[in-house]
């Protein structure tokens, strides 16, 4: 069925159908600003999750939340069916509240004047082309600034007729839960994915890739048993373990040179896309070179216990204090060793080795203190290829995967801005 559509006169709606009304938001939407009580459960908006309570909200995120104890006079009172505008909604739209509570007064918190569809507007407030128009309304709007109400009211909003709203927040309830289950089955094959590939890491470097071979237990219980042909050993007899230097610009001496620091040894790998520089002598740099078949580890800081290997040499540059090298001695390959403390960090030996440091931390003597498995030379070899060729075809797998995730994310997006802009007749007549 196809009907009339009309140039709205808002930029960021475009055409509209001819029989919906457009109106100016401060017509549908008043400002709450009624103080919390001491019954009002505190409550967390969140781009992700929407309008939880705080328990909730942490509990499920595992982040902790500061709590406001500055008593109700820094709360506003939120009812079930209000919509709040966060820290975050420049980025996200505004969130739904499906329950009352309270939230922080630098919130703002917008209350329905007229019978309408929540879920509707919950579509509306979240759409791409709405977050735009929410840009639009200043551009001194940064993170941690909330949306205002005079800001709020800048932007006109369709208003259709109301079984026309409840129609097409039914017609996107059906489809986006739709999309909602095949991305999560995708984002669960991702998952099994990833964890089969660390699966085909840690039976490697510890069991070989032979089948029918003699295990013996030589190391500790949290290694277990590996080839009786294989030796296992601390660290630092099969590879040299040197701390890089720490980053003092105002006692340094020396020349500016590029320098591999922690926030470069990414999940991914080495990313070296933001370079920054520290002072270095000539005995620094003759101490601290990176060349190929090196693997870097990360020290401390969130990101520790990360590591790469080096596959080409990297002339010039030096690394810094949270940055661990292992250089192979004879008869060893860093690319397995790279695989084996991949292993380590999924095993969590890294939080053993840390668990009463205020600030988690691998030093460079704890790490030269890890045992390992090592296999001959050779052996070794034949395990990062297998390695090497499992994880290419895994990768290719989850890159098809997440493919198909941002491919359906985009319909998600689409199908909602042009549904809520009346682009889309889900049949209901007016």
């Amino acid at each position: 069925m196809t009907r009339e559509l009309r140039d709205s006169g808002v930029g960021w709606l475009g055409d509209t159908p001819a029989a919906w009304s457009v109106v100016p938001a401060r017509a549908l939407f008043g400002e709450r600003k009624q103080k919390s009580s001491a019954i009002d459960v505190h409550l967390t908006p969140s781009q992700k999750y929407g309008v939880l309570p705080q328990a909730e909200y942490m509990e499920i995120t595992g982040n902790k939340v500061v709590l406001n104890l500055s008593g109700a006079d820094n709360m506003r009172h939120v009812e079930a069916g209000d919509y709040v505008s966060h820290l975050r909604s420049f980025q996200g739209g505004l969130e739904f509240a499906g329950i009352p509570g309270k939230v922080s007064a630098a919130y703002t918190v917008l209350k329905p004047k007229v019978a309408l569809e929540p879920r509707f507007f919950k579509y509306l407030f979240k759409s791409d082309l709405y977050v735009q128009a929410l840009q639009t309304t200043t551009d001194q709007l940064r993170d941690g600034q909330s949306i205002r109400y005079g800001q709020f009211t800048l932007i006109p909003l369709p208003y259709p007729e109301l079984d026309e709203q409840r129609a097409i927040a039914d017609y996107l309830d059906r489809e986006t839960a739709q999309i909602d289950s095949f991305i999560a089955k995708n984002e669960e094959l991702i998952t099994l994915l990833t964890e089969r590939r660390a699966s085909v890491i840690g039976g490697a470097v510890t069991r070989g890739i032979s089948e029918g071979v003699e295990l013996s237990a030589k190391g500790p219980d949290w290694i277990g048993a590996v080839p009786a042909a294989w030796s296992v050993q601390p660290i630092k007899s099969a590879y040299s373990v040197v701390v890089g230097k720490m980053l003092n610009e105002s006692k340094s001496e020396g020349d500016p040179v590029p320098y591999v620091r922690a926030a470069n040894i990414q999940p991914e790998g080495l990313d070296l896309s933001d370079v920054k520089e520290m002072k270095a002598t000539a005995a620094d740099r003759r101490a601290l070179t990176l060349q190929s078949g090196d693997v870097v580890f990360v020290e401390g800081g969130g990101g520790y216990g990360r590591s790469d290997y080096l596959a080409q040499d990297l002339p010039g540059w030096v690394f810094q204090n949270h940055v661990i090298r292992l250089r192979s001695r004879p008869g060893h390959d860093g690319r397995f060793l790279n695989y084996w403390l991949q292993h380590v960090r999924r095993l969590g030996h890294y939080e053993a080795l840390s668990a009463f440091a205020t600030i988690p931390n691998v030093s460079g003597d704890k790490l030269g203190r890890i045992e390992m498995p090592v296999p001959p030379l050779s052996e070794q070899r034949e395990i990062v290829k297998h390695i090497e060729e499992a994880s290419s075809r895994i990768d290719a797998a989850v890159a098809v995967a997440q493919g198909s995730v941002e491919l359906a994310r985009e319909r998600r997006a689409a199908l909602i801005s042009a549904a809520v802009t009346g682009k889309i007749d889900v049949g209901v007549s007016v």
